[in-house]
């Protein structure tokens, strides 16, 4: 069992998805599993059911997963896949894509609880930019 919260970035892009895994690589500790479900089977631009649903098992440390969709028919497409395939300990976050996930990478390298780490990505959408 990992002893971090696992995160999975959907996105539309593979690209996308990719450079952000790659910054959280940078903020969080080797210890979170940031996996990316982005892009079709083909590589094209889309969303997959079977890239969400692998993603997530692959995440799943045991210490909960959080899933982060960019927008559109990623939401949709995640709502699915956890509709069809229930796991315990996994959440769908409603949070700014890159925000979140940078909040949720940070907090989940202390080690925090799923909830703590599904409450930092949300509270990412109140973040200011600029005052």
């Amino acid at each position: 069992m990992s002893e971090h919260v696992g995160i999975v970035l959907v996105s539309h892009s593979a690209r996308l998805a990719e450079g952000l895994r790659e910054l959280l690589g940078e903020l969080a500790s080797d210890g979170v599993r940031v996996v990316v479900a982005a892009g079709t089977e083909d590589g094209g631009l889309g969303t997959s059911y079977e890239l969400i649903a692998g993603a997530i098992a692959e995440a799943d440390g045991g210490a909960g997963v959080v899933v982060l969709p960019d927008l559109g028919s990623s939401v949709l497409t995640a709502v699915t896949v956890l509709e069809d395939e229930p796991r315990p300990g996994v959440r769908l976050v409603d949070a700014p894509f890159v925000e979140g996930a940078v909040a949720a990478a940070v907090t989940a390298s202390t080690g925090a609880r799923l909830a703590e780490v599904v409450a930092a990505a949300e509270d990412a959408r109140t973040f200011r930019k600029l005052r």
